[in-house]
């Protein structure tokens, strides 16, 4: 079996007008260093998660009770977070009575799995013990747990397992392996003994941690996943430990690389993340329905199904596996909203499985300007997210035979015109497409796609460069990492801090000549001038306002006399240089 090895790096990190005071490096910390060791490409382990790419994360809990409301106050962001000191800073004593009103007389095991499985996924991660200590399951090492502290007395666990199995769908569980906000000597745990004295994490460790994981690998009949996270400050021999009793339970289950210290079979990007840039290796990004994770009373903001489906093929294009969240009530009921958009998102799956399953990498290795690209074999698939005004795909760089293009609708393929231009493959789409969310077209090829790699300006759709596929020089290039709320997550790569003759500067391919309009997204401070130009062409240059968060501003007309090739670079002429972070410039071109 072939190993690839992925590290995720989580580099400099800041947190723009966040109103939370959590900071982006301690999460850096938490989650740890992961390494990729392990492809199951040809073996049962792993299968799932490398031919389905698509899961249910699902985050309930004691805090879901609360709903992100405690005495009367509302506090905005992850739910399963209230009880720390950063959001109600909710004694323990306190919090743990939660549990005697906990009676989530509305779970439905089978529903939850059902609509998984109706929405397209194939397997389930579920909150076990998050950082609260309150642990999902019936544990006999400990008493604060759904069946002793609470008036339901369920396991809810072992029905997830039943219903899994019923609906041929894999289980997996979620476990904080070291914060525990509730037993002493739990990582960020300011819980006493009995005795009134601290006790050390070795206690926390021995008593808890290392015996409930071995009830979770161990009482519920085969599992796909275990998924740990944060590790924080836990020393790796006890990661060890954990490893090797999950590998004893469960030969077949993958470990998540948030386990810590290199010691997880796949990388799990940061929360919220979807990457621009193809992946090697094993690898997740973990999203959310709506903004919190566990369920937030107020959170109405949902994905609509195109923002579900966008976000998944994404994924799957840039060589990951997507693992979406739901946050049910503190009842154990599923907000109707977000039934409803994973159903409707699951019945374009139902009518393009191939798009998504068993499919690898797009050959260009980044998004293009109308949509996404996932492959399998010879087939491209083209996933379109914005139909161009004049109904033409422009593929830059395909340099293998087209043998057909063909649009996919209602199990019928309509063969479409294909010609080719100066480097670029032209797919001619007819004016009436019946499929509302996300149009399809297949490529068949004379065998596997081979792409040059350059970006192209695509006149028929605007096309957006960002930073993070720019040469930059004499200027900070790093990505950026802040929270709109707490624990919502956004990125970023920007160029800063510019030096005399600092530059971002991108090698496309220009298909149409003429008039662009030229867009930048940056933020900074005051007024800044920026100014773009074109090797060997002309010069543009405006001065616009700036904030301390991204923006578009426009910049001119830039114009390109003829098809080909050009370096096209910007720079930061005037104003707060150092504070002048560019994330993105945005090309449209102008019929005249």
């Amino acid at each position: 079996m072939m190993n690839f090895f992925y590290r995720y790096l989580l580099v400099v990190i800041c947190i723009l007008g966040s109103t939370a005071s959590l900071k982006a490096q301690e999460m850096d910390e938490m989650w740890g260093d992961q390494v990729v060791k392990l492809r199951a490409d040809d073996a049962e382990r792993g299968q799932l998660f490398n031919d389905g790419n698509y899961a249910m994360f699902i985050h309930w809990g004691l805090y879901s009770h609360l709903g992100n409301k405690y005495k009367g106050k509302t506090y905005y962001g992850i739910g399963e977070w209230i009880m720390n000191p950063r959001v109600a800073d909710i004694p323990y004593q306190e919090y743990m009575k939660i549990a005697d009103d906990f009676n989530p007389t509305k779970f439905d095991a089978d529903a939850i799995v059902k609509l998984a499985k109706d929405a397209g996924m194939k397997y389930v991660v579920i909150t076990s013990k998050h950082h609260d200590g309150f642990a999902m399951f019936d544990s006999d090492c400990n008493d604060f747990n759904i069946v002793d502290a609470t008036p339901w007395g369920r396991d809810p666990m072992k029905d997830l397992a039943v219903a899994c199995q019923k609906y041929g769908l894999g289980l997996g569980f979620y476990y904080s392996h070291f914060q525990d906000w509730t037993y002493p000597g739990g990582g960020k745990s300011r819980a006493l003994r009995k005795n009134g004295e601290n006790a050390g994490f070795d206690y926390y460790y021995e008593t808890k941690c290392k015996p409930q994981v071995e009830e979770i690998t161990s009482m519920y009949g085969p599992i796909e996943i275990v998924w740990f996270d944060t590790p924080g400050g836990i020393p790796k021999n006890y990661v060890e430990e954990l490893v090797a009793i999950t590998r004893k339970n469960q030969p077949n289950a993958l470990i998540c690389g948030r386990a810590g210290h290199g010691l997880g079979d796949y990388a799990s990007l940061g929360d919220m993340e979807v990457p621009n840039k193809n992946h090697d290796g094993m690898w997740e990004t973990v999203d959310t329905t709506n903004d919190s994770w566990a369920y937030a009373w107020y959170d109405e903001y949902w994905k609509t199904p195109k923002d579900i489906l966008q976000r998944l093929i994404s994924t799957v294009g840039r060589g990951g596996t997507y693992m979406l969240n739901i946050g049910p009530r503190g009842d154990g009921s599923v907000p109707d909203r977000a039934q409803a958009t994973l159903r409707k998102s699951g019945e374009w799956i139902q009518r393009y499985p191939y798009v998504v399953y068993g499919t690898s990498a797009s050959p260009w290795g980044h998004a293009l300007p109308w949509g996404d690209v996932t492959v399998k074999d010879n087939r491209l698939f083209l996933a379109i997210y914005e139909i161009p005004e004049n109904r033409v795909l422009n593929l830059p760089g395909l340099m293998t035979e087209v043998i057909s293009a063909t649009l996919v609708e209602g199990g019928e393929k309509k063969p479409l015109n294909v010609s080719t231009q100066d480097g670029w493959t032209c797919i001619q789409l007819p004016q009436v497409i019946s499929e509302k969310i996300i149009p399809v077209v297949e490529i068949e090829l004379v065998s596997a796609a081979n792409v040059d790699h350059s970006l192209g300006i695509d006149p028929s759709v605007e096309t957006t460069l960002l930073t993070e596929f720019a040469n930059v020089t004499n200027a900070k290039f790093h990505q950026i990492r802040w929270m709109e709320k707490f624990g919502e997550w956004k990125h970023a790569y920007q160029a800063t801090e510019w030096k005399k003759d600092g530059k971002a500067t991108w090698d496309v391919s220009v298909l149409q000549p003429g008039h662009y309009n030229v867009d930048l997204t940056y933020r900074g401070d005051k007024r800044v001038v920026w100014c773009v130009e074109i090797e060997g062409g002309e010069k543009i240059q405006n001065q616009q306002n700036a904030s301390d968060h991204f923006q578009r501003f426009p910049i001119g007309w830039v114009h390109f006399p003829k098809p080909g090739r050009y370096k096209i670079s910007v720079s930061c002429l005037e104003g707060d240089k150092k504070a002048a972070a560019l994330k993105a410039a945005h090309f449209t071109y102008i019929e005249l």
